[in-house]
């Protein structure tokens, strides 16, 4: 087997030699590369090294941002005021990262009239179009019209066709 320290290289060798060699330094004989050509073996600490791998993937998992769906719910006959405000809540959604579904709940006779909720989610779109785009065309989802809106891509250049 080839065998690697933390300095370089060593060199081909048996694995009893290269057990032994691990041993008279106090360290682990660690197989790195078992489908290579002669397999390739490390002397490290191996505690250590568990130890760094964890702290490196804890480190990165505080990192990471995950993106969750927030929901933002008001019926067909919303007032302006109320709108402008719900309006405020969505954007500070989105400029936080995450996704905001927003659903209109229809009322009573109001789910015979399910254009009713997609006039009322355009509307919503029209005073916030500046900022946000749609997923996905809104749909009808039982008794409530649901779309989800993202934050709008700044970057997004359309593709001009030759």
């Amino acid at each position: 087997m080839r065998v690697i320290k933390e300095s370089g290289p060593v060199g081909v060798m048996g694995a009893r030699e290269a057990l032994e060699l691990a041993l008279n330094s106090e360290l682990d004989l660690v197989e790195i590369a078992s489908q290579a050509v002669p397999p390739v073996c490390k002397i490290m600490d191996y505690g250590k090294f568990c130890f760094e791998r964890k702290k490196k993937e804890k480190e990165a998992k505080k990192r990471q941002h995950v993106t969750e769906v927030k929901e933002v719910k008001f019926s067909v006959n919303i007032s302006d005021g109320d709108m402008d405000t719900k309006i405020r809540h969505v954007l500070k959604f989105l400029s936080d990262g995450n996704k905001v579904k927003i659903c209109v709940r229809l009322k009573g006779r109001e789910i015979r009239y399910p254009k009713l909720g997609f006039d009322a989610i355009d509307r919503f779109y029209k005073k916030c179009s500046d900022n946000v785009e749609k997923e996905k065309p809104p749909v009808l989802e039982g008794r409530q019209v649901v779309v989800i809106f993202v934050k709008k891509n700044v970057f997004n250049v359309p593709k001009i066709d030759k």
